[in-house]
């Protein structure tokens, strides 16, 4: 019970990674607010995690929505202590120069204006308290970029640079800022990584990983729990690799 008496924020928590993190984070103790475009998905995860979840339909991207989940968070729980700044998104592969301007707007939009409205509301609150555990999911994509993904690796390099900046500025803050850089896994995004879900594109994917295989939602979970728990009170501004060596 690792997480026992915290309260965590789980943005694109209703599936994937952010499922898996908000799986470990109910079973290591902590209460979770599990924000989601999907809200039927959402609510689906929180039936089977119970009484400790609470869902709010977000789009992150969107001032207002942000402003309306750490509210519901605060009514529902009257504190927050994680956030875990899951929600992402990728553009298909392509040439760098054929991705449309949509496609590279929703990109930054989601994985980059998404963290800056959730600190905007969020770090008073962690200020206030003198504590706090921020975790920024970013990717391997953003450590050693893959062809044909290009404005979705840039977004990735932004967040783990922007996570080193949060945790310089706000460790005398008593607030803690990390990052996870997990290679693909087997999630809804996959098939949009690889362009197409073949058992070819799968092989060819699956041997750039020295280990093997993808990252699992669980792997996500074990590391997020850590770095977000208080047995990691002397870290921040690591931006953790859990991707079976790919960067190596």
């Amino acid at each position: 019970m690792r997480l026992q008496g915290k309260v965590a924020i789980v943005t694109g928590g209703a599936s994937g990674f952010g499922a898996g993190i908000a799986r470990k984070f109910v079973a290591e103790g902590a209460r979770v607010m599990i924000a989601d475009l999907n809200i039927d998905m959402a609510n689906e995860l929180a039936a089977e995690l119970g009484d400790a979840v609470q869902t709010i339909q977000t789009n992150v991207a969107n001032d207002a929505d942000v402003a309306a989940m750490v509210q519901s968070t605060i009514d529902a729980f009257g504190q927050i202590d994680i956030l875990i700044n899951n929600a992402g998104v990728t553009h298909l592969p392509a040439p760098m120069e054929d991705v449309t301007e949509d496609d590279f707007d929703k990109v930054f939009a989601v994985n980059c204006k998404s963290v800056y409205l959730t600190t905007k509301y969020i770090v008073p609150l962690m200020k206030a308290q003198g504590a706090g555990a921020i975790l920024n999911v970013a990717s391997t994509a953003g450590v050693s970029p893959r062809p044909r993904l290009n404005w979705y690796n840039a977004s990735k390099g932004w967040m783990n640079n922007a996570t080193k900046g949060m945790a310089v500025e706000l460790a005398p803050a008593g607030v803690r800022v990390n990052a996870l850089n997990p290679v693909a896994g087997d999630t809804p995004l996959l098939k949009s990584f690889m362009g197409e879900d073949t058992p070819q594109m799968r092989a060819k994917f699956l041997s750039t990983i020295p280990l093997g295989r993808f990252s699992t939602p669980e792997d996500m979970g074990n590391a997020a729990c850590y770095l977000c728990s208080d047995e990691a009170s002397m870290i921040t501004g690591v931006c953790m690799e859990v991707d079976g060596g790919r960067c190596i």
